[in-house]
């Protein structure tokens, strides 16, 4: 940790505000992210989706979603704007602009 970080944590920074430059300084907010779309996908598509779901991968701002069932697939298509919207939300930031469902 560098000179100016530990000051920093000496003189009483909130953690929050030493963590998160913690993590730009490490470039650790894309893993971070892709660890997180996983926990958000199931939260706001719910269990019944999820249940259906074999793999999400976040590349760049494109959410690909693999799933088992072509019907729930064809469904999902009809809201893709609306299920980045959400995602966005909950995520808390435009992370999220086009979503590929296979």
């Amino acid at each position: 940790m560098s000179k100016k970080n530990q000051s920093r944590i000496h003189q009483g920074s909130p953690i929050a505000e030493v963590l998160k430059d913690f993590i730009q300084q490490n470039n650790l907010q894309k893993g971070i992210d892709r660890a997180q779309i996983k926990d958000i996908w199931e939260q706001v598509m719910g269990p019944a989706v999820h249940k259906y779901t074999q793999d999400i991968q976040l590349q760049g701002n494109k959410l690909i979603v693999k799933l088992s069932s072509s019907v729930l697939r064809e469904e999902l298509s009809y809201g893709k704007s609306k299920i980045i919207t959400l995602l966005n939300e909950e995520i808390k930031k435009e992370l999220i602009h086009d979503l590929l469902l296979l």
